[in-house]
């Protein structure tokens, strides 16, 4: 196992023995190898830099390369920015560690020596993002590779393999040429991605939130708080940012909008279908510290009269959040709010029960104009999971449920 740090300012020499220069840069090429050192850029003097490519490397060891052809068959070097060089875009940088979920820097990198055929490939097998690889950088040119290493060998090592990291590459167009993605992100829980993105710059968060799909991309702005969220949204194409803030809940698509120019939030909401638009706006018309401000308008309402396996089916045969899902809101036969029936309760019921026979006690409802002071302290009197909104006839407009208070108060402190 090599390191990067290593392998940079190495002494290079051909077949016959001859110095050809120093180790300046490595090269991996994403498009066809994501972890192969594909390319050594070899740099002496005043001369024209080469490169030579993988299969012309006959061995490596710590400030070494012997090649295993004449200088003469090496290559003069040309920009390519498809490449990815080691110490311009990975020592140093900043890069996404997708499994401890978390923004890291890059100290050095670990290379895997693989013998093929007369030649070394060198594949970079892990990340150094601890003390290990910042002392090795910082003894390189002081102390003897031997004498890094053995020092190194006393402290705690922090890495992450290869696999696991995902690059951050701000210019589009240069990202699709390196072919970085970032599918590993959208696996991430919203809350982490959320974490990492506060943490970048905002052209990195920027680049990210544009790759990501809208259903993804629309939990994460939901876990940012309200200046980013701001600041991401500002950024966006109006069409890509209409499309992300349809897959949010109506009340978070309405506090983000509020946030906004009356013309930018005007135009996202002409961008937005119809039926979307039309709940976000009147959610928006309510007060942002009131009931209505807090409540989600996507909730579902049931006659108190169906039974359990119709209101089972219905869930089943409809476009339905199940994640959001934590109670079935009751009307009678005049629409007006009639209960609440918790799910744990509606999928342990009998079968033939009807829902009316099935709800919560007491009967509590709340209006939307109704401040937010009162929702809290009904919440915590009857440690309620959810609470209904009603308009001036008793009619369920709206639900509110415990995450959308624990959110409201999170954000007080």
């Amino acid at each position: 196992m090599l390191h990067a740090t290593e392998l940079l300012g190495a002494a290079a020499y051909d077949a016959q023995g001859n110095f050809v220069g120093r180790v300046r840069e490595l090269f991996i090429e994403p498009a066809d190898q994501p972890n192969r050192v594909a390319r050594f850029l070899l740099g002496r003097g005043k001369f024209q830099p080469l490169v030579a490519r993988y299969d012309q490397i006959g061995s490596v060891a710590p400030g070494t390369m012997r090649l295993n052809v004449g200088e003469k068959s090496l290559e003069e070097y040309h920009a390519n920015v498809g490449w990815l060089a080691v110490q311009k875009d990975l020592l140093d940088q900043q890069i996404i560690d997708t499994g401890g979920r978390k923004v890291v820097r890059v100290n050095d990198l670990d290379l895997a020596e693989h013998h093929l055929n007369g030649s070394v490939e060198l594949r970079v097998s892990q990340a150094d993002v601890g003390l290990t690889g910042a002392v090795g950088r910082l003894l390189q040119g002081v102390a003897s590779h031997a004498m890094i290493r053995k020092i190194q060998g006393k402290l705690p090592s922090r890495m992450i393999r290869w696999e696991f990291v995902n690059l951050i590459e701000p210019d589009p167009l240069r990202r699709i040429k390196l072919r970085v993605s970032h599918q590993k992100l959208a696996h991430l829980h919203p809350a982490d991605l959320a974490d990492i993105l506060e943490d970048l710059s905002s052209e990195e968060r920027q680049s990210i939130i544009d790759s990501l799909d809208e259903e993804s991309a629309a939990e994460t702005l939901a876990e940012l708080d309200t200046r980013l969220r701001q600041q991401i949204v500002e950024k966006l194409d109006p069409e890509k940012a209409a499309d992300i803030i349809e897959e949010m809940q109506p009340d978070q698509a309405a506090d983000l909008l509020a946030t906004l120019s009356p013309a930018t939030s005007e135009e996202l909401l002409e961008e937005m279908t119809h039926h979307e638009a039309r709940d976000v706006r009147g959610l928006m018309q309510f007060d942002e510290k009131s009931a209505g401000g807090m409540m989600n308008t996507h909730f579902v309402v049931v006659a108190e009269t169906a039974t359990r396996e119709e209101v089972i089916e219905w869930i089943r045969s409809n476009d339905v959040d199940t994640e959001q899902l934590d109670a079935v809101f009751l009307a009678d036969a005049d629409s007006r709010f009639a209960g609440v029936v918790p799910m744990g309760r509606l999928l342990l019921a009998s079968a033939g029960q009807t829902m009316a026979s099935l709800k919560s006690e007491p009967l509590l409802s709340i209006s939307p104009e109704a401040h937010e002071k009162e929702v809290f302290e009904l919440f915590d009197k009857y440690n309620l999971r959810a609470l209904t909104v009603v308009d001036e006839i008793g009619a369920p407009i709206g639900a509110i449920t415990v995450d959308d208070v624990v959110t409201r108060l999170t954000a007080k402190i």
